[in-house]
């Protein structure tokens, strides 16, 4: 049998029916849940803040009582769980990170991790410590992801920022709009291309991607999925979904949740 995701998300209607659609061309197919974290009554519109608001709005936002509030609304209790947020789990740092991951594993009794664990988690399988960022963050945004990877060893030898009003202006982007920020992030000193947000839609270019950038492309999508998998005893493997999925993806070490 298969296990049942559990996805913590922050918006409603806009990125789910990507990880959905990555789910249904594993095999097995993977069954998919999802719960959602209320922004906190103070934010009001999200594409209204200045970038000063918007790191302080995502960083509220994963407050670790926060997610565990909304973990019960999962209609089951799910065989692992994640915080499918990028920038709501990276603003923290990696203590940070690691805290709202040990807090919904003690709350669910079960394995938990968060977009961004899991961008450093496919980072080790993939042996890779240099990257370049596809950010659609605004540049200060990005330099605290940078950040939170050098705090994990990996460094950022380029980064482009696409500064998008919300993450539901990002649901709306077409493949195109995500080709070109790859593209204009890649650098030759680069390991991998990383896209770091759960609100676009990229896995119909897993492969598309990686083919015209010649090396892995890890969108938030993949590495949640897939280190949710992970964590959980299962790792499907699938051709045209990218390395992440590929047979020949080298696998770490087992480690903790963190």
């Amino acid at each position: 049998m298969s296990p049942r995701i559990g996805l913590l998300y922050p918006t409603r209607d806009c990125g789910e029916d990507d990880f959905a659609a990555l789910c249904r061309r594993l095999d097995p197919a993977i069954d998919l849940d999802f719960a959602y974290v209320d922004w906190g009554p103070g934010i009001g519109r999200v594409d209204e803040l200045d970038a000063a608001g918007k790191t302080a709005a995502v960083r509220e936002l994963g407050a670790p009582e926060g997610l565990t509030k909304a973990a019960d609304g999962f209609a089951t209790t799910p065989d692992v769980v994640s915080w499918a947020c990028s920038s709501c789990s990276f603003t923290r740092g990696l203590d940070g990170a690691r805290e709202q991951a040990e807090a919904l594993s003690a709350h669910l009794g079960v394995p938990a991790s968060s977009t961004s664990l899991a961008y450093l988690a496919a980072l080790a399988r993939l042996d890779v410590d240099r990257v370049a960022l596809a950010s659609v963050y605004h540049p200060d945004l990005t330099a605290v992801f940078a950040g939170f990877l050098a705090e994990a060893g990996v460094t950022t030898v380029h980064a482009v920022s696409a500064d998008a009003a919300s993450d539901r202006a990002l649901a709306a982007w077409d493949g195109r709009q995500i080709t070109d920020l790859a593209v204009a992030a890649d650098h030759d000193d680069a390991q991998a291309v990383l896209v770091p947000e759960t609100a676009l839609h990229t896995t119909p270019l897993l492969a598309e991607l990686e083919d015209r950038l010649g090396k892995p492309v890890l969108t938030a999508t993949a590495v949640t999925v897939r280190d949710a998998l992970e964590r959980a005893g299962a790792a499907p493997e699938r051709a045209g979904l990218g390395t992440l999925f590929a047979r020949h993806a080298r696998h770490p070490p087992s480690s903790s949740a963190s």
